[in-house]
């Protein structure tokens, strides 16, 4: 019998449900909230309202494009944290009440844990690549950054995560400070395709072991500007290629220096990214060169599995739902995770 799942995400700002068959893509339907554009960051309040608006026609038009009815569902996955806690609560409870509705289990999925298994969804027509276990993933987006160890869909092993922001967090807030407006990763991501990485050079950490720190970059950044604008007005507007190139080449420098380091350490080869950061096509191009050089097994998610998405979710809660895991009716979502 065919083990048909659907995965809830509702961590954020964007409402999705996806259906999985035995582990294959059906549909990964996505409502985004553009509103918070106007903010410069998602508003809890706004974000979790829009929830409440989307999540009943996304799991309908889920269900509708992978062409099975409600009673072909075998369980329910959905994100119970990290995340906002009101936009959890709208997944959440609408879960349950489907789950009720329909006299089927659920299953609770951390939302990193789909991140980090994302290569895995199937896809009629793809190549289908997912590494080998165990595989080092850099886990990068606006709220963490982590080199994660997996052994399989169910262990993790956190190596090393930022002792203050995330990467996500240092595009946000420089691309602010910059005045290039919000969500700032893709703004500097396309500017930075036209600038010079080797103009401008900023401060990097120097943590021991696999740890990073984000919050001195943005420092270097700002008090260099100020310096620069103070002698040249037009410094910003005529240099903002090359600022976000350099930028953007210092923070990838500091991700990828700590996950050559847990690779040289574990002896680990499989190695792949995952979360919002993962888009950024310096990045990306970055790991392929790195991999090529020192004889990785590299694999990057399709940019669709990158953002927040209910795909990952189902995928998650597949793995979660074949080992028997259940969770109870009074389960509440929650804003933070200590761990896997």
């Amino acid at each position: 019998m065919a083990c048909c799942i659907l995965g809830i995400e509702s961590s954020c700002d964007d409402t999705s449900a996806a259906v999985l068959r035995d582990g294959w893509l059906l549909s990964n339907v996505i409502a985004s909230q553009d509103v918070h554009k106007a903010f410069g960051g998602v508003v809890p309040e706004l974000a979790s309202r829009a929830h409440e608006q989307n999540i009943v026609p996304v799991v309908s038009e889920a269900l509708s494009r992978a062409g099975i009815a409600r009673e072909d569902l075998s369980a329910i996955a959905f994100t119970r944290g990290p995340g906002l806690l009101g936009s959890l609560l709208v997944g959440s409870s609408f879960a349950k009440a489907l789950s009720l509705s329909l006299d089927i289990p659920m299953v609770m999925v951390n939302h990193l844990q789909g991140h980090l298994l994302a290569n895995f969804v199937k896809q009629e027509g793809a190549e289908n690549r997912a590494p080998a276990f165990p595989y080092l993933c850099l886990l990068v987006s606006g709220g963490n950054s982590q080199i994660v160890r997996v052994d399989s869909p169910l262990e993790f092993e956190i190596l090393g995560q930022t002792i203050d922001d995330a990467v996500g967090e240092a595009f946000d807030k420089c691309s602010k400070m910059l005045g290039l407006g919000y969500p700032g990763g893709p703004v500097i991501d396309r500017l930075a395709r036209q600038g010079d990485p080797e103009r401008f050079h900023f401060a990097k950490p120097h943590l021991p072991g696999l740890d990073y720190s984000f919050s001195g970059i943005k420092t270097s950044l700002l008090y260099f500007v100020r310096d620069e604008m103070a002698k040249d007005p037009s410094f910003l507007e005529n240099n903002k290629e090359d600022l976000c190139a350099s930028f953007q080449k210092t923070l990838i420098d500091i991700l990828m220096d700590k996950l050559v380091k847990a690779a040289r350490q574990t002896g680990i080869r499989e190695i792949t990214i995952g979360g919002g950061v993962s888009a950024n096509s310096g990045l990306r191009e970055r790991l392929v060169r790195e991999g090529e050089r020192r004889r990785w097994n590299t694999y990057l998610p399709e940019f669709k599995f990158t953002t927040d998405n209910a795909a990952m979710i189902a995928i998650a809660g597949y793995y979660r739902y074949l080992a028997g895991e259940r969770c109870p009716m009074d389960i509440a979502p929650v804003s933070r995770m200590a761990d896997f």
